[in-house]
């Protein structure tokens, strides 16, 4: 028997991940394939809720998922001193070595087909500055502790529709977030890029690219290539 598929999701907050995700493990169930899907920060993070809470009274940002009736203003990620910068090298050396666990176990499991990961440690990356030289050789150094995803996806959106839809976070930091994450994707390599499309031919585009990636052992093809039929019928 192979091991199981691994596909992430990475992008912008408000990039369509959640609706991509939902959509596949969708048509890939249809076809009889057993998928679990974890969330970076529900089953990945180290001391989450300590995390947050510190960084909400260092910040006094607000929490929640902003809508377009009701913005939110969140201090997180969207802050960049060195010190914060700092504290989250330390946390994600944590996250790293919790994650290649996480992932070994799940791809020694006899109970599941495909692995789908909402965010992975892209994700992490692309929060710190990237542009700068150290932290670029401290991301390949740690990421070499990781799995490599079968297929990593990336999903490009517009900062401003992804403002629009999501109101966390000021549009300029997502203009910039979305730049850090190219910068990832150019770090890393063989990452996935889903151009920034409606959330249909977002997720249509997926499914496209999973059928085309050529990755699957001969147990899954037949399935694969019916869940992708299904995403052409609906």
């Amino acid at each position: 028997m192979t091991r199981p598929l691994l596909i992430t999701f990475s992008g912008i907050d408000g990039s369509g991940k959640s609706t991509s995700i939902a959509t596949l493990t969708a048509w890939l169930k249809s076809a009889g394939l057993r998928v679990r899907v974890a969330t970076f920060w529900d089953n990945v993070v180290v001391l989450p809720r300590l995390r947050e809470n510190l960084t909400r009274r260092l910040f006094r940002g607000e929490t929640g998922v902003g809508a377009p009736e009701r913005p939110v203003q969140r201090r997180d990620k969207n802050l960049r001193p060195w010190y914060v910068t700092l504290g989250r090298c330390g946390f994600y050396v944590l996250d790293a070595i919790h994650l290649r666990w996480l992932v070994k176990k799940m791809l020694s499991s006899k109970e599941v087909d495909v692995v789908i990961f909402d965010r992975y440690f892209y994700d992490q990356l692309a929060i710190l500055p990237i542009e700068q030289k150290a932290v670029r050789i401290y991301a390949r150094l740690l990421f070499k502790l990781l799995p490599r995803p079968d297929i990593a996806y990336l999903l490009d959106a517009d900062p401003e529709a992804a403002f629009t839809r999501k109101p966390e976070y000021p549009l300029e930091f997502l203009k910039q977030y979305r730049r850090s994450y190219l910068l990832v994707r150019k770090l890393m390599g063989g990452i996935t890029l889903i151009h920034a499309l409606p959330l249909e031919e977002t997720s249509r585009k997926v499914a496209e690219e999973f059928n085309k990636a050529g990755i699957c052992a001969p147990d899954h093809t037949s399935a694969i290539s019916n869940a992708h039929g299904y995403s052409r019928t609906g």
